[in-house]
Parts: structure tokens; C-alpha cells; sequence
């Protein structure tokens, strides 16, 4: 195992465990974040507050991970989240508590020993399906 994928191994053990400090630790400070369907956030600050909505209106798990070593400083992973939706997001069906489990790609450039981009894709359609929107 490269020291990229392991650093990405050590960004989805932190994920998994609610360690958004864990997380944060282990991306540069202009870290360029492009979320599903969103626009860019660039910077660890803007990263920090993404991760902040996700902890208050999600509880997630990436289970059967994947990595994928690309040309050095580029590493993909596939896997499986599972969640359940906690607090409703503006312009998102009302959460419940429904639960869902979907497959997702996140992509990674990696720099100086820390993560420098983060892009996730996930198939919003099949979301608002299982959560009744």
C-alpha cells in the first residue's frame, strides 16, 4: 500500500468514526472540495462547515472500500454508504430518520502529504427516491 491510499484509508477510518477533526487533519489548508452537485468550496474553513451540516443532518458509514491507485498524487475510491437522514436540508425532502444505502465514487489529489481536493459523486435520483422525496 502507497502512503497516498493509505492516506485516504486514515480520511474514511476518520469518516466512519465521526472524526471530523480526524478528517480535517488530513487535508491542506486550500483543500478544494467539490461536492455532489455543488458548487466548489475551496478551503479547509469551507470544508470544516460542510462537514459540520453533514455531522447535524446526516449519520453515514463508507462500507466495502475501494481504492484505486492513479499517476502519482491521484487516488479514486468506490464504496457503499450507508445512512440515515437526520435533519432536513433546504430544498430536500423532510428527514425522518429515513434510512438509505447508496453507491458512491470520491476522487482525491493528494500534496505535500495531505489530501487537496475531494470530489464525491452519488446518484441524487436513487437518494430522493429512498428518502421519499
Amino acid at each position: 500500500m502507497s502512503d497516498e491510499t493509505d492516506l485516504i484509508r486514515r480520511y474514511f477510518a476518520a469518516f466512519n468514526a465521526g472524526d471530523a477533526d480526524g478528517m480535517l487533519a488530513l487535508v491542506s489548508q486550500d483543500v478544494s472540495h467539490f461536492p455532489n452537485q455543488g458548487e466548489l468550496r475551496p478551503g479547509k474553513d469551507a470544508f470544516r462547515a460542510f462537514l459540520a451540516e453533514m455531522d447535524r443532518a446526516y449519520s453515514e458509514r463508507a462500507e466495502d472500500l475501494t481504492l484505486f491507485e492513479g499517476p502519482r498524487g491521484r487516488v479514486a475510491a468506490e464504496f457503499m454508504i450507508h445512512g440515515q437522514y437526520l435533519q432536513t436540508q433546504d430544498g430536500l425532502p423532510e428527514a425522518t430518520g429515513q434510512s438509505y444505502v447508496l453507491p458512491v465514487g470520491s476522487f482525491f489529489d493528494i500534496g505535500g502529504g495531505r489530501i487537496t481536493r475531494v470530489t464525491t459523486y452519488y446518484n441524487l435520483e436513487d437518494w430522493l427516491r429512498q428518502v421519499g422525496g
